[in-house]
């Protein structure tokens, strides 16, 4: 035993001279002087790493940052690192702070006080828009800054020349001391879905990611489903709560949802896909008896991101013993890759029905790890902020990953703007003769096979609904199938559809 132990203890010590024998060769970090830049860091350094930030941008996340940074010493300590925010950019200096300053930080409102200092190594952009926030982020890029946004609308915008412009500036830059980019902040608000994708799918195969990925839209439809409310006035609460905007166009329309659904694809894919490819539809046209008609079928109404691969064959499984419709299969090999943001049909059975409020969650479907579902507030000061800090600690230790590390496949993914589900119909008619024989010929005549038929009792003969469930079919024949519907003399209105995921 006592030999043992002895051989275990020299075993330790040559590991231990080892480590530090590898630690003095490589040598730490190249500290910031001019273009140099932190890199990835010893255990044992003599001095904390020094960081300096500049934030442009003093608002609601701004100051969450502040405040999680100047609380967190401890562990800046702890990594090695010192954080310093020089300098605040904000659009009226006289406005008071709810968040205390940091020794010695200076507070402008000229953006090229933060641009042109060549002492400000981060430059952490949380002003959003997409004119002058995009002016501070490629600015930075080419200088050689690190750079942290929060700012989805401009990434997925201006991706193709983000990439190229980070290309470009860190070719010039010696190995080592790149320029980092951090955006954790602008999918998702604190969950850490940029960097699961960015790190932990890179050794696996994403087949499917679907995502409740606006808060507002979520919060609205599950007033919906629990409280029976209105669209209207679910929409008014959400506003008095402040999870709407004064104009909630880019959220109950989809198109909030599209920017981060875009980013999402290029991460999980490799592929650049143009944000006005992808079919995108908001939940204005959601009722309650949508909800109503779900919950008979098992399951409930959101907003979902959704981008597949498949091979534009998809197979229905073997009839369920229930109304919920078959699931669909898809080739893992395929080579089409299809995306949408829509209202979506969504089982109980699935994560994301229980997912309510202003939550978040994604759900990515790999070959290696079956289904991962990654769930947490989308939104909110110090969630977003909490992202922020983690890219920011990230660069100052020398331990952020690529910020787009998978590249187009080969041969690379053929995006279609159309994709294929099973569908959710809801038609609104007046009674007559010959309705359910008139449904079944419009939808044959489109290609459309029906699966099941729901009404509940008919209360107004001359204003009721019933709902279809269709199998596995392209949209663009439901959307044939509709407008035929709609031209009939008992259809009354537009029908409305949706996929049903599994």
């Amino acid at each position: 035993e006592r030999d043992e132990a002895a051989s275990h203890h020299v075993s330790s010590m040559i590991a231990l001279v080892a480590g530090l024998s590898h630690s003095l060769l490589v040598g730490g970090p190249p500290t910031r002087t001019g273009g140099a830049r932190c890199a990835s860091s010893p255990c044992m350094a003599e001095s904390p790493r020094k960081l300096r930030v500049g934030l442009v941008g003093g608002g609601t996340v701004g100051g969450g940052i502040v405040t999680i940074l100047e609380g967190a010493r401890e562990l800046q300590a702890s990594l090695g690192v010192d954080v310093e925010i020089a300098t605040i950019c904000v659009r009226d200096k006289a406005k008071p702070r709810d968040f205390p300053l940091p020794a010695g930080c200076a507070v402008v409102d000229d953006v090229e006080e933060i641009l042109g200092d060549g002492s400000i190594d981060l430059v952490c952009e949380v002003m959003g828009g997409t004119t002058l926030a995009k002016e501070v982020v490629m600015r930075s890029i080419a200088d050689g800054k690190h750079v942290v946004t929060a700012n989805k609308a401009l990434i997925a915008a201006a991706l193709p020349e983000l990439q190229e412009k980070l290309a470009e500036a860190n070719a010039k830059q010696v190995l080592g001391s790149e320029g980092k980019f951090g955006f954790e902040a602008a999918v998702c608000g604190g969950i850490p879905i940029i960097h699961a994708l960015q790190r932990d799918f890179l050794g696996d195969e994403v087949s499917q990611l679907s995502g409740i990925i606006n808060g507002c839209t979520n919060f609205i439809l599950s007033n919906m489903a629990q409280g029976g409310l209105s669209y209207s006035d679910a929409l008014k609460e959400a506003s008095a709560l402040g999870y709407a905007e004064a104009d909630p166009t880019l959220d109950v329309g989809g198109f909030d949802a599209r920017s981060k659904l875009k980013i999402l694809i290029k991460l999980a894919f490799g592929t650049d896909v143009g944000e006005d490819e992808i079919p995108c539809r908001g939940i204005t046209e959601v009722t309650a008896t949508d909800f109503e008609y779900a919950a008979l079928q098992g399951g409930t109404v959101k907003l979902l991101g959704v981008a597949k691969r498949d091979g534009g064959d998809p197979r229905a499984a073997p009839p369920l013993p229930s109304l919920t419709p078959p699931p669909l299969v898809f080739r893992r090999d395929g080579d089409r890759l299809s995306a949408f943001v829509s209202p979506c049909f969504v089982p109980t059975s699935n994560t994301l029905a229980s997912i309510s409020g202003a939550t978040n969650a994604v759900q990515i479907g790999s070959a290696n790890l079956g289904s991962t579902v990654l769930v947490g507030q989308g939104a909110g000061r110090l969630p977003t902020a909490n992202s922020c800090v983690s890219d920011i600690l990230d660069i100052a230790q020398g331990t952020s990953a690529a910020p787009f590390p998978k590249q187009p496949l080969t041969p690379a993914l053929k995006f279609g703007n159309s994709y294929t589900s099973s569908f959710y119909v809801r038609i609104r008619f007046r009674e007559q003769l010959g309705i359910i024989q008139s449904v079944g010929e419009i939808f044959s005549d489109a290609g459309v096979s029906i699966y099941n038929l729901l009404q509940t009792p008919i209360k107004n003969p001359n204003d009721s609904m019933f709902v279809i469930t269709t199998d596995p079919v392209d949209v663009a024949k439901i959307k044939r199938a509709c407008v035929a519907l709609e031209a009939t003399d008992w259809c009354l209105g537009d029908t409305f559809y949706m996929p049903v995921v599994e």
